[in-house]
């Protein structure tokens, strides 16, 4: 895989399947069968008989199946096979779709580049063809993320979560996982606390506990959290709270609030740079040029930010060459960011106001945005505040005799363990939302369409009646 394709979603083909009349069915339990072929919906159409059987049955198939050749649909009824019937109602739903002209048919859909060949060999075999065809203009291809790779699997669902990517738009999934953890780590750093978090994501990976196997394919997410804890532990010299076990190698948050603050909305103006980076290429793939100019979220926008960002920050440091500097490409941006704006409207008056009232949330937005990576600071300051009530109850209770000191030992875990329990939520939806408003607001203008091809388990047996 050349390296600039594992930052987009996987390229796709329209393509379409070409059979002769009596191949038909063959073909498409072969489609089925290979599941890398979204076939274009129907909308409508009569119910077909597959269909009528399985609501006379009223029965929930667990899953649908196909049959290799046509069944009989009055023994699958008779013998309550819901799973065929299923199976075939989907078929002949498709059906439904194929357009004939003299003795082929035809259907229109999606599949991924790189299935193509092997596709088109597979329906060979059943006298049917796959056709790559020009994509259809102002029809974007439905989105295929790439999962190859644990780590990147792991990190898919944080994506999914906020929606689904644009085909035309980069694959954010590797740095949005990076970052998320990088986030999570600042929130909860404690050694301590970031080694048992290190620890079940090493467990996951060895299938532990069983009941937690749906969570397997998670473990780098949940192991890249603890060692980005566990190294902002190291910096802070926390290891279940202040115990001493380890030297502050950076800062201590409860002695130096301040100066975490200061370093919390440090690291967001450069994720929120990196933000305006991406949205910059992606307005420019979605549509041109042009787009990426103007748009509050391409170039725009980010003229806007740096500017304001150098000119606030040359003006705290009393660099006023730098200030004007930074004014200068402040307003700079907002002219283009207005010009797209107000191209956007109607014009006139009431344009100009939209306009303007546009700009205006624009401009708060980068502030307000800034500023809630304040929260990095605040709740990576909570966390050591937590832990040291925890550690100076600890210590009280330990000195007071042998009966405290079992008090002493209590106190100590189940403080550490409420610690973490709430600590770890906390983080863990803070992260998210500085992810998803403050970070992906500048990445996405818009939704995909999810890749949904059509996969059914194929029966090679003959149906009993």
């Amino acid at each position: 895989m050349r390296r600039p394709e594992v930052m987009v979603p996987v390229r796709m083909r329209r393509v379409a399947i070409l059979a002769p009349r009596p191949a038909l069915r063959d073909t498409l339990v072969r489609v089925a069968e290979a599941g890398c072929v979204e076939i274009d919906p129907v909308d409508g159409g009569a119910r077909g008989a597959a269909a009528g059987r399985l609501q006379r049955l009223r029965q929930a198939p667990a899953e649908a199946v196909l049959s290799v050749g046509p069944p009989d649909l009055d023994a699958l009824e008779r013998a309550g096979r819901v799973d065929l019937l299923a199976g075939e109602a989907q078929l002949e739903e498709r059906l439904r779709g194929v357009v004939q002209r003299g003795g082929v048919g035809a259907l229109a859909g999606w599949c991924p580049a790189a299935e193509v060949p092997a596709t088109a060999e597979r329906l060979a075999g059943a006298g049917a063809a796959l056709v790559p065809l020009k994509a259809p203009r102002g029809v974007d291809p439905p989105t295929l993320l790439r999962t190859t790779g644990a780590v990147r699997r792991s990190f898919t669902p944080l994506v999914r979560t906020y929606g689904t990517v644009p085909y035309a738009d980069l694959d954010p999934t590797l740095p949005a996982g990076i970052v998320y953890v990088v986030m999570f780590g600042v929130m909860f750093g404690d050694a301590g606390h970031g080694a048992l978090l290190l620890l079940a994501g090493l467990l996951l990976r060895a299938g532990r506990p069983r009941r937690a196997a749906s969570l397997h394919a998670l473990w780098p997410f949940v192991a890249g959290a603890g060692l980005t804890s566990t190294l902002a532990g190291l910096a802070y010299g926390e290891f279940f709270g202040p115990t001493g076990v380890l030297p502050v190698l950076w800062l201590d948050p409860l002695d130096e609030p301040m100066r975490l603050l200061a370093a919390a909305v440090a690291l967001g103006a450069a994720l929120l740079a990196l933000a305006y980076g991406a949205g910059i290429v992606n307005r420019w793939r979605e549509n041109g040029p042009s787009n990426a100019l103007y748009a509050a979220s391409g170039i725009a926008g980010a003229a806007l930010y740096l500017g304001l960002v150098l000119s606030v920050g040359a003006g705290l440091l009393g660099r006023t060459g730098y200030a004007f500097a930074g004014a200068a490409v402040a307003a700079t941006g907002l002219v283009l960011a207005g010009t797209g704006m107000y191209l956007a409207t109607a014009g006139g008056p009431g344009g100009a106001a939209q306009t303007g009232i546009q700009l205006f949330d624009v401009v708060v937005r980068i502030g307000s945005n800034l500023v809630s990576f304040a929260r990095l600071a605040a709740f990576g300051l909570t966390h050591a505040a937590l832990g040291d009530i925890v550690w100076r109850g600890t210590t009280a209770l330990a000195g007071a005799g042998a009966a405290a000191l079992v008090a002493a030992i209590l106190v100590f875990a189940v403080g550490n363990a409420l610690a973490f329990a709430l600590e770890a939520l906390v983080a863990g939806v803070q992260a998210l939302r500085l992810e998803f408003y403050e970070l992906f607001s500048r990445v996405f203008e818009a939704q995909g369409r999810p890749f949904h091809p059509w996969h059914l388990p194929v029966q090679r047996t003959e149906a009993s009646s």
